[in-house]
């Protein structure tokens, strides 16, 4: 499984990149005894703002960010309950999580004539739902992304309205024609986070 990366900057220039502890070694090394101000940590793929305690030594904050790791790690575990139906002979382990949903009874009448029953159904028809939408997902989430990115970041930077606009639109060559002159480090990122964005849907995934 590829491990999540992140990158950090300290105003317009990039500072960082790499795995979470990597990062945060880095930032507090780039600012030796000063103290780590106006540093923005994005997380590589979402561009979700990361919050890191920065105070004492490295150590310190590797420690406490190990830690708090592990207590995310324990939190998001137990929010999943193991399932413990009985199973058939060689049936394999799904993993499957139970979880609430609402329908109404028209719905569950048809579910439940369904070969497998009404969980088998609706697992089925997540997947062809994923599977039809995959190319709208990937632009949308890119979009979202992109957006969060320069809210954060780039929201005093002349054209940005404009640029928001050409980004939803899809209009890849204005997009980047308004963004050339920003600060090479943040246009670069932000660039790599709307890749997707431009892509076209095929004729089946277009509502």
């Amino acid at each position: 499984m590829t491990q999540t990366q992140y990158t950090a900057f300290a105003g317009p220039t990039r500072i960082a990149a790499g795995d979470l502890a990597q990062v945060a070694a880095m930032v507090k090394t780039h600012f030796k005894d000063s103290s780590v101000d106006g540093v923005l940590l994005f997380e590589d793929t979402s561009a979700h703002l990361v919050d890191v305690d920065f105070r004492g030594t490295v150590s310190d904050v590797l420690k406490r960010l190990a830690s708090s790791m592990t207590i995310h790690a324990v939190t998001t575990d137990s929010l999943e309950p193991e399932v413990d139906a009985p199973r058939g002979p060689g049936r394999p382990k799904l993993g499957v999580v139970a979880r609430e949903v609402t329908l109404l009874p028209r719905h569950w009448d048809w579910l439940n004539t369904q070969t497998g029953g009404a969980s088998v159904a609706l697992r089925k028809l997540v997947e062809e739902a994923r599977r039809a939408s995959i190319g709208r997902d990937r632009i949308r989430l890119a979009q979202e992304a992109s957006y969060r990115f320069m809210s954060a970041a780039l929201n005093s930077e002349a054209n940005y309205e404009e640029v928001s606009r050409a980004l939803f639109a899809g209009n890849r060559t204005q997009f980047n024609a308004l963004i050339e002159a920003w600060p090479i480090d943040l246009k670069d990122y932000l660039k790599k986070l709307a890749e997707n964005a431009f892509e076209q849907t095929t004729n089946d995934e277009i509502v």
